[in-house]
């Protein structure tokens, strides 16, 4: 399998499992630094398929490996990815405990490997809902992986954007009263790192599976000015080869941040 990588004018081989070109002939200079991903799809390819949502997860978790790896490869700084949200807790019992559990499990195997691939891993959303075995394994994964120095990976578990700009607006008044910052002191640069997401750049990518064609409340103020990609495939069947098509498209847009290009 040959396909055209990033736009710049080389064809490079593809194998069938989604082994991706070497980090040496990537055009850096139009690599998003960092790339969100909301993983939409897993009931819907589950179903398909006249499966359980279970299994639709199961094989996300499989999928989510893979990029992870690939973006790895790619050399994108920052990935953060849409695991749980606030409002993920609405679903059924049944499947909340599938998906805890199903995380824990992924720690658990999955954590040697990526600590051995240079991954640093971090949670972002609210803690006061999970087991204590559940945060241990969090806290001890993010100590493991803290020193490595390939792609960072935000995993968003009982995350919501509004939520998140609430606690950092909450935790900026209770600093102002007590003295420690000046209202006037507060700007984007602090309120950014007040942020669950506090030292990464800001959302270049925004990458959404499965047809839908919104946010559902996730990174909004990190991705104000993201470039959005939408893409019918659900999240299971979605290929480290998709992510370098979503980077080629990304590569080809004339990003101006509310100015005007060159040619304007």
């Amino acid at each position: 399998m040959w396909r055209k990588i990033f736009g710049g004018g080389k064809h490079t081989p593809v194998s069938d499992e989604g082994d991706l070109p070497s980090r040496s002939i990537i055009d850096r200079s139009t690599m998003p630094r960092h790339v969100a991903i909301v993983m939409d799809g897993n009931g819907r390819w589950a179903k398909e398929r006249g499966d359980s949502r279970s299994a639709g997860h199961e094989a996300g978790a499989r999928t989510l490996k893979r990029i992870v790896r690939a973006a790895s490869e790619m050399g994108i700084e920052v990935l953060t990815v849409y695991a749980f949200s606030t409002e993920n807790w609405k679903r059924p019992h049944r499947e909340v405990d599938f998906l805890l559990n199903l995380f824990d499990s992924f720690l658990e195997k999955e954590i040697a490997e990526l600590h051995a691939e240079h991954v640093r891993l971090h949670f972002i959303g609210r803690r006061d809902r999970f087991t204590e075995r559940f945060l241990h394994r969090m806290e001890e994964a993010e100590v493991r992986t803290a020193n490595n120095t390939g792609v960072h990976f935000n995993l968003a578990a009982n995350y919501g954007s509004q939520d998140e700009i609430l606690r950092a607006v909450r935790s900026l008044a209770a600093r102002a009263a007590a003295g420690e910052i000046a209202p006037e002191e507060i700007d984007e640069e602090v309120f950014s790192n007040t942020l669950d997401t506090a030292g990464d750049p800001p959302v270049d990518l925004f990458i959404r599976t499965s047809g839908d064609l919104r946010l559902s409340n996730f990174l909004l103020w990190q991705s104000a000015y993201a470039e959005l990609y939408f893409t019918d495939t659900h999240w299971p069947d979605f290929t480290p080869e998709e992510l370098a098509a979503a980077i080629e498209d990304f590569a080809g847009r004339n990003r101006r941040f509310g100015g005007l290009s060159a040619e304007e």
